[in-house]
């Protein structure tokens, strides 16, 4: 280990262990960079972690479904260019219906397929089958322009003048598109009825941004088996083997840069790392703010707009267990109205804490891979039940952030607004479920303090900026810093594991000069699968997670 005052020397430094920095690392670690991730968390993962309680119960904190996982599959040709195609493997959920939409006078199971989901759509809401008819033709020929760029090395070139206006069409709002569409209020609630998967309104979101998650669905709805955290773990795998190293429990305090160029980071206990890369996937304000130095290293303008800077919504999740197994149930997550208008809903949040909770998501880890032993005993039941909140200091109580060093877990304001909160969900899971507290052998609730506590993330949000000057926009991979690089959730390939996971891939495309995402989509595997390590019949993803130097520390939550 290196004390205070040595330096150790990389080919490129990851500081943040998400999915888009591992994505990213592993993709330099195998073309031969030497490579660092630092984490500051006791695991890898960032929102793909898991966490585990009462020795019986393990809960994902945000893998709880996935889009496009299938044999050409965006998500899982990014892995089979590291190697892991055989090493991770995907369970569909209902392609009949993964999600069931639910409003007091109108149920719609979303089926994979957009034909079928049009089908779906105009079978619930004849009166809108013209407006939905319009929206369907726009989403599939955004999406299918978009796509088609993101797999071509050369981009989009040419355009046509339809291709433009889309594409003018698709960097304007949600609601604008369903004005156009001539949408009644019921209907532009069930086509956003699963905003939440980037947490913005439809007068907050771009038209892009709506669609690119509706197709990513559409395209089947996928849960890792193992959960989340296996498929964190086969990253970490791909960065050890290919001679990177994760270090855990490892906070960056600053990225060192010197004459405009970075010289590598140094972490708050003096440790100090050199390397001509740095890829951050921090949090951007925090990388821009305090990380890199501010207006010492940047612009003054980019400096005033990243201060500025909007963030998306964040969430209050309560995390359940039973000791029974719940009414029988589709494997699908519900989407859960109290009534049908999702824009008032989404305007009285803005306001403040609204006065009973409006929405909820449910995702049954219990029903999505059923018989596993680590996700809760035999006959019993896991979900989660989740609704959108602010993550304003003062709606919950406190004056600052952890990520600040403010202590608020016991906070008496806190610990009042957290148990409103509690109480709400309860009350709400229980009209969308029917009765269950009886059983209840576990009952935590995740704030969007909880999340910045763990994620370092400005506003507790795991979906990043919602405006960052104009309308929709957000930073490049590449910085105005030589040698600086961004991935994660902030950055124009989105949000969520799929946009994290793209920019990842496409960051290391950058930096290695090689159109990374058509080639592996092709076929071409870049990592040495005979590297990676044979897994022992007891392989924890969790301990494997925490990185080769901390996989035997003690402290680790274990099942059984």
């Amino acid at each position: 280990m290196i004390t205070r005052g040595e330096a150790e020397n990389w080919d490129a430094v990851v500081v943040g262990a998400g999915f888009g920095g591992l994505v990213c690392a592993a993709y330099l670690a195998v073309s031969g960079y030497k490579v660092v991730v630092f984490e500051h968390h006791d695991v890898a993962g960032g929102n793909g972690h898991t966490f585990r309680r009462r020795r019986a119960y393990e809960f994902d904190v945000g893998v709880h479904y996935l889009g496009d996982c299938g044999p050409d599959g965006l998500i899982p040709g990014i892995l089979s260019g590291l190697g892991l195609a055989e090493r991770v493997r995907f369970l569909e959920m209902d392609p009949d219906g993964f999600d069931r939409i639910q409003l007091p006078t109108v149920t719609v199971d979303v089926p994979a397929g957009w034909d079928r989901y049009r089908d779906r759509l105009v079978a619930a809401l004849p009166a809108d089958a013209h407006g939905i008819d319009t929206y369907v033709r726009i989403g599939r020929e955004v999406c299918d322009l978009q796509r088609s760029g993101l797999l071509r090395s050369e981009g989009l070139g040419q355009q046509s003048r339809e291709s433009l206006e889309l594409m003018v069409m698709a960097r304007g709002s949600l609601a604008a598109l369903f004005d156009h569409c001539g949408l009644s209020t019921r209907a532009r609630t069930v086509l956003a009825g699963q905003s939440a998967n980037y947490g913005a309104a439809p007068d907050q979101v771009t038209v892009s941004t709506h669609l690119s998650m509706v197709d990513h669905y559409l395209r089947g709805a996928y849960y890792p088996e193992g959960g989340g955290q296996a498929l964190v773990a086969a990253l970490v795998e791909v960065i050890e083997a290919h001679g990177g190293s994760l270090r855990t429990r490892k906070r960056v305090e600053r990225i060192t840069i010197e004459d405009g160029k970075t010289t590598g980071v140094q972490l708050d206990d003096g440790e100090v790392h050199t390397a001509p890369l740095v890829v951050s996937n921090a949090d951007f304000r925090r990388t821009v703010l305090d990380l890199a130095g501010g207006e010492q290293n940047f612009p003054a303008a980019l400096v005033r707009k990243t201060r500025k800077t909007q963030m998306r919504l964040a969430f209050a999740v309560l995390y359940v267990a039973l000791d029974i197994e719940l009414p029988d149930r589709p494997n699908a997550n519900l989407w859960w109205f109290r009534d049908e208008d999702i824009e008032s809903m989404y305007r009285e949040l803005a306001e403040g804490t609204p006065k009973e909770i409006r929405s909820a998501f449910c995702s049954f880890a219990s029903v999505k891979e059923q018989g596993r032993a680590d996700v809760c005993p035999p006959g019993h039941s896991n979900f989660q039940v989740m609704t959108l909140a602010r993550a304003d200091y003062p709606d919950w109580g406190v004056a600052g952030g952890p990520a600040d060093g403010t202590r608020y877990r016991r906070d008496p304001a806190y610990q009042r607004s957290k148990q409103w909160w509690t109480d709400e969900l309860l009350r709400t899971a229980e009209q969308a479920l029917g009765p269950f507290r009886d059983h209840i052998t576990h009952l935590e609730l995740g704030t969007p303090l909880t999340h910045e506590r763990y994620t370092l993330s400005s506003g507790g949000t795991p979906y990043g900026l919602a405006h960052w000057g104009g309308f929709g926009a957000r930073p490049d991979t590449r910085t105005v810093v030589d040698g600086l690089y961004l991935v994660g959730q902030n950055t124009r390939a989105g949000s969520g594991v799929s946009g994290a996971m793209i920019g990842g891939i496409s960051c290391a495309a950058q930096i290695l000069g090689r159109p990374l995402l058509p080639e592996v989509l092709g076929g071409a595997v870049l990592a040495n699968p005979a590297l990676l390590p044979e897994r022992a019949a007891d392989w924890d993803p969790l301990a494997v997670s925490r990185g080769t130097q901390r996989r035997r520390a003690k402290g680790l939550a274990r099942v059984g």
